[in-house]
């Protein structure tokens, strides 16, 4: 069994000096700031996960990327202590005046790129490139997800007819113009040995492109449970009349929505509710499943980022019923620590490296086994107070593991094993 844990902060055993004056400055490069991109969850996703990390051990941060939507300061998609410059999108195409306006803004020292991308890593590297043999500046590549997964992973195949090839690459909006068509994800598989390090956060992508496990952080002390009363939150939300199945996320096929509402219909218990909160930013399944299961879905909607923690407090269990897809193993659900910091019980299905995240603390059924669901969900609630100390070792867990301070602790780790010397990375290979 993969343990990727990292070991407990080392402030818990030794305080660490995190001056940032001898710290170097890090630019994160996004590719897609929008909501429908790392722009959504009010900044709780991966890049900004990063960011916060970094800072709270020290380091210096900016985060800079694209967007095609016009950037609101009052939907600011990050915490604001982050400088965030966006570089506007007329269209989804990257030309080259966008790629030398991302240039000018990476002021770091370090340019991390989030994603496998040529969006992102790929004008990284370019920009590593043309930069002055002096100031080469070291390229870490975050991957967070296996980008080949949404198009038929190693089957895909990219043969148009000639006419259509030109048509792909002449045209104003020919597909081989988006620098993140498939073709491009596919070969840009080629250059990660390219990257000076390689972080990513589970036991599936590592295996596949190497680096080092960062796995995700949560804000603690955001999602603090004693600061809630799920009691107040039901009331709120006008769920106390209700056992409230939780899923806080975007519904997606692969995330195993469907196989949780069967259980539901297994189980016929018209208290039990699946209350999703935001829903997906890319289609209309969420209207689809609610038209199917509209006597177990209530739709929360989009909720600010600060107001989850009161949200997730009002949920009986947290569900992640991901299904055995080549997409779902090659993620690190949040949903895992927004449940685990908020100390709830968790119901899960064996995929990827979720049991050695939950380490016994959650519930566990197989993929794709809505029966096996069910019966988890009747053992939740037949011993309820069972559930709730096992969702409080998974708090437990995440303040050692899982919390932005020992993500932050485990990025200076791997970070001092490289020393930084004229722009190049010596020592201590990590990557």
């Amino acid at each position: 069994m993969l343990d990727y844990r990292p070991q407990p902060p080392v402030s818990a055993a030794k305080p660490m000096n995190h001056t940032s004056a001898a710290r170097p400055r890090v630019s994160i490069v996004v590719s897609d700031l929008s909501r429908r991109g790392a722009g959504r969850w009010g900044g709780a996703v991966r890049p900004f996960l990063l960011a916060q990390a970094l800072q709270s051990v020290g380091y210096p941060v900016e985060i800079v990327g694209f967007s095609t939507e016009p950037v609101d300061e009052g939907d600011r998609p990050t915490p604001t202590n982050i400088p965030l410059h966006t570089i506007p999108l007329p269209a989804a195409a990257i030309g080259p005046r966008a790629a030398r306006e991302l240039f000018h803004h990476l002021s770091g020292d370090i340019i991390y790129a989030y994603k496998l991308k040529p969006s992102s890593f790929g004008l990284a590297l370019v920009h590593r490139q043309i930069s002055r043999s002096r100031h080469r500046r070291p390229v870490i590549l975050d991957i967070d997800d296996w980008e080949m997964s949404w198009h038929g992973g190693e089957n895909y195949r990219y043969r148009p007819s000639p006419k259509q090839r030109l048509r792909d690459l002449l045209k104003p909006r020919g597909a081989l113009r988006n620098l993140d068509h498939p073709l491009y994800l596919q070969w840009m598989e080629n250059w990660v040995a390219q990257a000076d390090l390689v972080t990513t956060h589970n036991g599936f992508l590592q295996r596949r492109f190497g680096g080092v496990i960062i796995p995700n952080g949560k804000d603690t002390e955001l999602f603090d449970p004693d600061r809630y009363s799920p009691e107040a939150s039901r009331a709120a939300y006008n769920l106390a009349d209700y056992r409230v199945l939780m899923f806080p996320g975007a519904p997606r096929p692969y995330k195993g929505v469907e196989d949780l509402l069967t259980a539901m219909d297994l189980l016929d218990q018209p208290d039990l509710k699946l209350v999703i909160v935001g829903g997906s930013p890319y289609d209309d399944y969420d209207r689809t499943l609610l038209e199917r299961w509209p006597q177990h879905l209530i739709h929360l909607g989009k909720q600010p980022y600060e107001a989850m923690p009161r949200v997730i407090a009002a949920a009986h269990v947290v569900v992640v019923p991901q299904r055995q897809t080549p997409a779902a193993a090659a993620q690190f659900p949040l949903k895992l620590t927004d449940g685990m910091a908020m100390a709830k019980p968790i119901l899960a299905t064996r995929v990827g490296d979720i049991p050695e995240i939950l380490a016994g603390c959650g519930y566990l059924a197989e993929p794709d086994a809505p029966d096996q669901l069910a019966a988890q969900i009747t053992a939740i609630f037949a011993d309820y107070s069972q559930a709730l100390a096992r969702g409080q070792q998974a708090r437990d867990l995440c303040l050692t593991h899982y919390s932005i301070a020992a993500m932050g602790e485990e990025l200076h780790r791997v970070l001092q094993n490289k020393t930084l010397s004229k722009g190049r990375w010596q020592g201590g290979g990590t990557s």
